[in-house]
């Protein structure tokens, strides 16, 4: 199973979800995000668009390869797409490689590839 997760401001719009998605390199089976996040219209938006279900995931304390400090600040983990990727994929899962961030810093994504939970 791969999984991108993905990691957003809230003025995201589906179009840059959809952007760091591509540039992750996808093609997923599902998508993953923090559990504050997961209800968001842009995120609902990509998933229909896709038809791709969303797992709403605990980031918190995951770690990740790469950080960032505001995302260490409110997230308590130092990517919410790599963490979010990781968790949803489960136990034993890897990252394809280091998160993605869209040009306009919007959104970030991550694949995981792994054996869901």
């Amino acid at each position: 199973m791969r999984v991108a997760g993905l990691g957003f401001r809230g003025a995201a719009t589906v179009e840059d979800l959809h952007m760091a998605l591509q540039l992750a390199g996808g093609p997923v089976d599902l998508l993953a995000t923090d559990h504050t996040k997961a209800a968001s219209p842009a995120l609902t938006a990509l998933a229909a668009r896709l038809n791709l279900p969303i797992r709403a995931v605990e980031v918190a304390g995951h770690p990740t390869p790469t950080t960032s400090a505001r995302v260490i600040a409110r997230f308590a983990t130092g990517s919410v797409a790599e963490a979010a990727a990781l968790v949803a994929a489960g136990p034993g899962a890897r990252l394809v490689g280091p998160r993605v961030a869209t040009p306009n810093g919007m959104a970030t994504a991550a694949i995981a590839e792994g054996i869901p939970e």
